[in-house]
């Protein structure tokens, strides 16, 4: 069944489903990929009747050599090589200039041995012959990419350097120097991404003489966010530099009104990764023709980034139980995944948010696509695909946590690339929403995007691809039910400014937040507004427009930001803006929720009965004691407090969400800042608890600097101290940072960075 294969190839054997099955790893460059291989002729004709020949998606799985050395032309009386008397010309030697290349195409950083460049834009090539060119010489270069390689489809590239016909790549002789002459080769600004096989072939008598196939003439084509005809292309050159070569990057948690932060290792320029990236495309079988084309690429990456349907990267789980992977909040970034997935051809444990945007920010970075990471403050997850999220109270004004289907969360992390959408009318390309996070499927799978922003703030959901369902996580209605017992619902309340309370993405230049809210939709109430809320009705989305009693009674719950292991206090002030007295009932329900609102363990109800005179605000004060939360905590820091209150004739209710503090790392460095030079990291934690943390995992890592080095701690008793040294010596100059966390099975999310310069 199998025929041979060449040392740059990975094994792997099809189920009747068609899915890849690793069957053998051989490396690739540095990194083992389990690539889909292509069976020979006779082996699998599943595609006959449908296509001519077998469509390529594979671009590692080539096992055979693509030419002979010698091919003969077709019309050829004979088909035979020319006998090397020196009067023929022949290459000697091939020289991909990647000093002068990679430092043009602004991919020096790459950590591998084959030259990167980007489509668009002119690169070098040395070929050294055994004799000057004289005028009747003629020879070609032909880049090839994936199996079964076509002209017609863009996988076959000749490339021509005098007046005969060549492929759509532009070539030219920039320098002749004796036996030397440097080529300059231009790619078109829509070709394949990918890694290409590059032939030098000379015409000699009746046919074409080859060099041999050579691994290290190999290249990797980008998309180019430098060049204008390029569908990514980014006119700013200080975006260029944050969206497309920032290795490094922080994303926004917590809540709205106390926001922390996370860095995060992108990446994208180690050692593996641009491998493990065309590795996912290959596990997609995306068709290697399709890889040029920017939207099915960004679409394939929101789908291949999460494992939920397709056996892509990351597996979600939101459940507290990481028994069979690592828990989302001990990865430092994206690299170990990348690594890690394309070792072992299976999806990686596990995943929330922030880790699906993170590593798809990496995926994308990586092919060139300018990506940044955004964070929705108090975002909607609603189930009916409508603008309202509907949180029903049982007839007590408690929560009726088994009906409510619905939720919020504190905040929802995804991403935007800056693209051309040709596909859509005028006005509407520059950043596009993609979401790698599992929610709802699109077109049949897990994925979502790319959705234009401009779009989304005009109300305009009607294109492709997803933006109703972004919209409604910026713009939901909250409206609030009354359950009876017979279950009819009744609501009493709406907040239309409820959701999306933030947007956040980080600044160009510096880890502070950059708030663009305005760029998804106009301020609460104004015309703008209510004209793109008007215009998504129109496209088929559903508000909540019945009538409501006009109410007299407000509530407002405040809590100041409080340690782990510290009493809440909670201020709750009741308004009466009515002429006349009021009696108020309300409930409050204590949680312990999940990021994603869902109620992780109830805590406690509280009954308050109040009388608030007219016109007048009434203040109570409830404490919550640290024994009271923290028996149900887990590695859970988020409380929600839910607080209804009733008269006779109205209700009101109130949502607070308080994300209890952590302390943190500390992260010092010392030694030479200099490539190459030794350094030391060193880590030092002391415990402020009054409990022992258990099960302690202590990574830490930097982007051109250090892989991931990893430490175990069973257990770090109160008031103990930790300190760990790692030596490392830089690969890449400039500004750097090491990244530590710490995540232990009663604490998670405990970390640390530190910044340094580094001089070449």
């Amino acid at each position: 069944m199998l025929k041979s294969i060449s040392s740059s190839s990975d094994l792997t054997i099809r189920d009747s489903t068609d899915r890849p099955t690793p069957l053998l790893h051989l490396s690739v460059t540095s990194v083992k990929l389990p690539t889909i291989m292509f069976l020979s002729k006779g082996e699998s004709n599943n595609y006959k009747g449908r296509y001519i020949e077998q469509v390529s998606t594979s671009n590692f799985g080539q096992l055979e050599e693509d030419f002979p050395e010698f091919e003969p032309f077709p019309d050829a009386p004979t088909a035979r090589a020319p006998v090397d008397d020196g009067t023929y010309l022949s290459v000697q030697n091939v020289d991909m200039c990647q000093q002068i290349n990679k430092t043009q195409h602004n991919t020096d950083a790459f950590d591998t041995p084959n030259l990167v460049v980007r489509r668009g834009q002119q690169f070098l090539v040395r070929v050294t012959f055994n004799r000057p060119l004289v005028q009747s010489d003629d020879f070609q270069l032909e880049f090839l990419i994936g199996g079964n390689p076509s002209a017609s489809r863009g996988s076959l590239v000749v490339v021509t350097f005098n007046s005969r016909l060549g492929g759509p790549w532009l070539g030219r002789i920039v320098q002749s120097q004796g036996v030397t002459v440097t080529l300059g080769i231009t790619p078109t600004p829509d070709a394949i991404v990918g890694r290409f096989r590059m032939y030098v072939a000379i015409v000699a008598g009746t046919g074409m003489q080859r060099i041999k196939r050579d691994g290290a003439t190999d290249l990797y084509v980008l998309f180019n966010a430098w060049c204008k005809d390029d569908a990514v292309f980014l006119p700013n050159e200080a975006e260029r530099n944050e969206y497309v070569l920032n290795d490094h990057g922080v994303m926004y948690q917590g809540s709205f009104d106390a926001v922390t932060t996370r860095d995060w290792v992108y990446g994208q320029f180690e050692r593996g990764i641009l491998d493990a990236c065309i590795y996912i495309l290959d596990a997609s079988r995306m068709p290697i023709n399709d890889r040029g084309n920017i939207i099915k690429t960004v679409r394939m990456g929101s789908a291949m980034i999460n494992a939920q349907d397709d056996n892509g990267v990351c597996v979600g789980n939101w459940s507290d139980n990481y028994s069979m992977g690592r828990p989302p909040t001990s990865w430092t970034g994206s690299v170990q995944i990348l690594l890690q997935y394309t070792k072992t051809g299976h999806p990686v444990g596990y995943a929330q948010c922030w880790v699906f945007a993170g590593v798809l920010n990496t995926f994308l970075r990586t092919l060139g696509i300018p990506a940044r990471p955004i964070t929705n403050f108090v975002s909607a997850h609603d189930n009916n695909g409508n603008l309202k999220t509907d949180l029903i109270c049982l007839p007590n004004g408690l929560p009726d946590y088994t009906n409510t289907k619905d939720c919020i969360w504190n905040y929802h992390c995804w991403n935007e690339v800056f693209i051309r959408r040709d596909d859509l009318p005028p006005g509407l390309g520059g950043w596009q929403v993609v979401d790698a996070t599992p929610q709802e499927t699109s077109d049949g799978y897990y994925r979502c995007g790319p959705a234009s922003v401009i779009g989304i703030k005009e109300g305009l959901i009607c294109h492709p691809y997803d933006p109703g369902f972004v919209f409604s996580e910026v713009n939901s209605d909250v409206v609030f039910y009354k359950r009876d017992r017979y279950g009819t619902l009744t609501p009493y309340k709406v907040e239309t400014d409820y959701i999306g309370k933030a947007v956040y993405t980080k600044s160009l230049g510096s880890n502070s937040p950059n708030n663009i809210t305005q760029n998804y939709k106009y301020p609460q109430g104004s015309a703008e507004d209510n004209r793109t809320m008007a215009r998504s009705e129109e496209y088929g989305v559903k508000r909540h427009h019945s009538e409501l009693p006009k109410t007299t009674l407000s509530i407002i719950i405040n809590a100041r930001q409080v340690n782990l292991g510290q009493d809440v206090n909670l201020q709750v002030d009741f308004n009466n803006h009515s002429n006349f007295p009021k009696i108020i009932q309300a409930n409050l329900a204590f949680s312990v929720i999940f990021y994603t609102g869902v109620r992780a363990s109830h805590l406690k109800y509280h009954n308050i009965t109040i009388t608030v005179p007219a016109n007048q605000l009434k203040r109570e004060m409830v404490n919550i004691t640290a024994d009271e939360y923290m028996p149900y905590l887990g590695t859970q820091r988020c409380l929600q407090f839910v607080l209804t209150g009733q008269t006779e004739d109205e209700s009101v209710t109130a949502i607070k969400v308080l994300e209890l503090q952590i302390p943190t790392l500390t992260v010092t460095l010392s030694g030479l800042p200099r490539v190459q030079q030794e350094m030391f990291a060193n880590v030092t934690f002391t415990n402020p608890f009054i409990f022992a943390l258990k099960a302690c995992r202590l990574s830490m890592e930097g982007a051109g600097v250090m892989s991931e080095k990893t430490r175990f701690y069973e257990v770090i008793e109160p008031q103990a101290s930790i300190s760990w040294t790692e030596s490392f010596n830089p690969r890449l100059d400039g500004k750097r940072c090491i990244v530590a966390v710490m995540d232990c099975s009663n604490l998670c999310q405990v970390r640390g960075v530190a910044w340094v310069d580094i001089m070449p």
